[in-house]
């Protein structure tokens, strides 16, 4: 009975990684939900005049989130690229 008890009691170092989780998990949130919304905002402005704009702002937004880790290189290459070929279909 008290072999069970003691495995159940985490130590310091388990506790403040679960707290850095939790928090990098939220960061990361935060910018997958900026890179949806530029996106969805790229694609509402596909014809119109601030269509290059949009695509800037989602590039550097792509950018950040690969520098930050975020996101992996390859990914934002490939969506990068997926969203340039759209906007030269469109024009």
């Amino acid at each position: 009975m008290a072999k069970e008890e003691a495995k159940k009691v985490k130590r310091p170092s388990p506790l403040k990684r679960d707290l850095q989780n939790e928090k990098r998990r939220l960061s990361n949130r935060i910018y997958k939900s900026r890179v949806r919304t530029a996106i969805r905002a790229f694609q509402d402005s596909i014809g119109k005049e601030d269509a290059n704009q949009k695509l800037n702002e989602v590039y550097s937004i792509l950018d950040k989130c690969a520098k930050k880790g975020v996101f992996k290189i390859n990914k934002v290459s490939r969506t990068k690229s997926r969203l340039a070929a759209r906007a030269v279909a469109k024009v």
